[in-house]
């Protein structure tokens, strides 16, 4: 059952991931690359990534830049940066995009901490259903008496606590967030 315990560690670090990912894609008022990671384009008769069209840089704290390695995808690029719900509005200039980073306001800033709450709450559901799945585990295998009752409740502890440290570490991130938001 400790191989599991580990199995049910990397899939609770896997959820600590997405969350990250998905706070790094908020907007705090600070130029940052992984800002335009949510950014598809349609190129070549299909979607693809941003960054699989051009270079994301960040020359200025407020101004990030897109270099479109193909003339013909600029146009396209700029739409799909418009069209993101980012709220920022490209200018092309050649095949380099513009985009100035805004001052947030103080409704954006409360809408982006609601949102930040909304993905701090997705990050401790997939963390409680890493640990169902492992309580669920522990279980069968007592009902199969492959482990004690005695090793089950130790198991389940150790579960509980990893989750709580998962679903701490999740509320860390949001307050770091929540900060960064309100600070920029």
């Amino acid at each position: 059952m400790t191989a599991d315990l580990k199995e049910l560690e990397k899939r609770m670090l896997g959820a600590m991931d997405s969350l990250k990912k998905e706070f790094a894609g908020l907007r705090t008022g600070r130029a940052s690359v992984n800002l335009l990671d949510p950014v598809v384009v349609e190129a070549y008769g299909q979607r693809m990534q941003l960054n699989q069209v051009g270079t994301v840089s960040a020359p200025e704290p407020r101004l990030l830049t897109v270099s479109v390695w193909d003339k013909g995808l600029v146009v396209s690029t700029a739409k799909a940066i418009r069209e993101a719900g980012l709220g920022l509005n490209p200018a092309p200039d050649g095949q380099m995009i513009r985009i100035p980073i805004p001052e947030l306001t103080t409704e954006r800033r409360n809408e982006l901490a609601k949102l930040a709450h909304k993905y701090a709450e997705h990050g401790r559901v997939a963390v409680r259903n890493v640990r169902r799945d492992g309580m669920e585990a522990l279980k069968k295998a007592e009902k199969d008496h492959k482990i004690s009752e005695d090793e089950h409740r130790q198991k389940s502890d150790e579960v509980q606590k990893l989750t709580d440290r998962f679903v701490k570490q999740v509320d860390e991130a949001l307050a770091h967030k929540e900060k960064e938001i309100k600070t920029v």
